[in-house]
């Protein structure tokens, strides 16, 4: 039974509540310590760089946990809310550090609650997307859901992107401390609702029985699942390229580009972005779809991605102070990574039937957990490179130099080369790894498609 229009609508809710509570965290942990409360930024990079270690072996036993829960709600809705309320609380205790708290003790508050922000995130993540092979047949359905998911999740990673520096000023009342305070509240809030309504409405329809794997049987099946493997190598030098940009994108605009009006600026860019990000997934991804396969728009998307980098190098390098300017290698960056994004979801879920039929175990929850993991460590590793990145070359508060943009000729260099270089050698080195090892064209999916049925009949 296919999904209702209710169900869709549900869960796409729930992916704009979520993604809109990662990317707070994601773009923003790391300039509200750093900046804002005067941790230093190599403390910073070791906290998230350490926290992602931990996922490592947290986000995989929690794969394993959602595939043996069994409940009369199902396996996955009883994780998603259970996680969901706890990781909205810890958003706001994240944003919200006590004004007492300095030195060591600000540092140790910073890698506590971030931590645990991580654990419970992955309570309700990894339950999240594991929905998609559950709850839809393979094929077209799937690859519709996985696109309105990412599409929607676009949607909420682009809102905080857009309105949170002109939030927290405008809830702040000059206070940027207070601002991140009352804006994640609001934001928590608002996550929770989004996911009730999305456990509410959803429910499980697959019939296929999943075997509970032990720790031991999921990370044989990952190694075995040679599909798996490639792509989520691929997600992780897809989203630490974005997340190294995106990290560093308000330091830019506040040090570099500077002036008074910095904030309006930075908003401005990050509202063009985000609606190009959103339409790139619900309106071009699909049109693309009409007249090449999902791997030519793979490719297409690398294509556009890099020439959109190399673009945004040249007028940084030029001195470009017109934010209109930058618009034009935007709309190639964030177009390609929306694409991407949609696209790399749609992979990760083929691999599950690739898996099946391969090792004879069905593990959309072991899948999925990797995918959770290796989003968390993208970012992770994003914000210890940003972290280096302002160390080094000494980008720090400094309220004159985001006013005058004084800051010195070789940080801002740094500082550009960061954000533009690093994310072309890694998209890069993703699209080898992807050209050499997946082989899940349209073509092989039916016909792993239709053996699977055979199978099951």
């Amino acid at each position: 039974m296919k999904l209702s229009g209710k169900e869709k609508a549900s869960y796409g809710l729930g992916a704009v509540g979520k993604d809109m509570v990662y990317m707070l965290s994601a773009s923003y942990v790391l300039y509200y310590y750093q900046d804002i409360l005067g941790v230093s930024a190599i403390a910073m990079g070791v906290i998230l760089m350490a926290a992602r270690i931990f996922d490592a072996f947290n986000d995989p036993v929690m794969g394993v946990i959602v595939a043996k829960t069994k409940t009369k709600w199902g396996r996955f809705r009883p994780w998603l809310f259970i996680g969901t309320v706890i990781n909205a609380i810890i958003l706001y205790v994240m944003f919200a550090a006590p004004p007492s708290l300095d030195g060591k003790g600000l540092v140790t508050y910073a890698a506590v609650v971030y931590i645990l922000w991580g654990v419970t995130y992955t309570m309700m993540d990894i339950p999240f997307w594991s929905m998609i092979p559950a709850f839809t047949e393979s094929g077209k359905e799937r690859e519709n859901l996985s696109t309105l998911g990412r599409s929607c999740a676009g949607v909420g990673s682009a809102i905080i992107t857009i309105i949170t520096v002109k939030c927290v000023e405008l809830l702040g009342g000059g206070s940027e401390r207070a601002g991140f305070k009352y804006f994640a509240l609001i934001i928590a809030l608002l996550f929770i609702v989004f996911e009730v309504i999305a456990c509410l409405v959803i429910k499980e329809k697959s019939t296929v029985d999943v075997d509970s794997p032990s720790v031991k049987d999921m990370f044989t099946s990952l190694v075995q699942n040679d599909q798996a493997m490639a792509i989520v190598i691929a997600i992780v030098l897809i989203n630490a390229s974005l997340y190294i940009t995106s990290n560093l994108l308000i330091y830019f605009f506040k040090y570099d580009i500077g002036g008074q009006t910095w904030t309006n600026d930075y908003t401005l860019f990050n509202a063009f972005g985000g609606g190009m990000q959103i339409l790139s997934m619900m309106i071009f991804f699909p049109l693309f779809r009409r007249f090449m396969s999902a791997i030519k728009v793979f490719y297409t998307s690398f294509i556009m991605a890099v020439s959109g980098y190399a673009l945004l190098l040249v007028q940084m390098i030029i001195g470009v102070k017109n934010v209109y300017m930058y618009f034009i290698p935007a709309f190639f960056v964030f177009m390609a990574f929306g694409m991407l994004t949609v696209l790399t979801t749609v992979f990760l879920a083929n691999t599950v039937d690739y898996g099946e039929l391969k090792n004879n175990r069905r593990d959309e929850s072991v899948i999925f957990s990797m995918q959770t993991f290796v989003v968390k460590l993208a970012s992770g590793v994003s914000a210890f490179i940003a972290s280096l990145c302002l160390q080094i070359f000494n980008i720090s508060d400094n309220t004159d130099a985001a006013i005058t943009s004084d800051a010195s000729v070789s940080s801002l260099m740094g500082l550009r080369m960061t954000m533009t270089i690093l994310p072309i050698i890694g998209l890069l080195i993703a699209v080898f790894i992807f050209g050499k090892k997946y082989i899940l064209t349209d073509e092989k999916l039916e016909e792993i498609s239709e053996k699977l049925r055979k199978a099951r009949a």
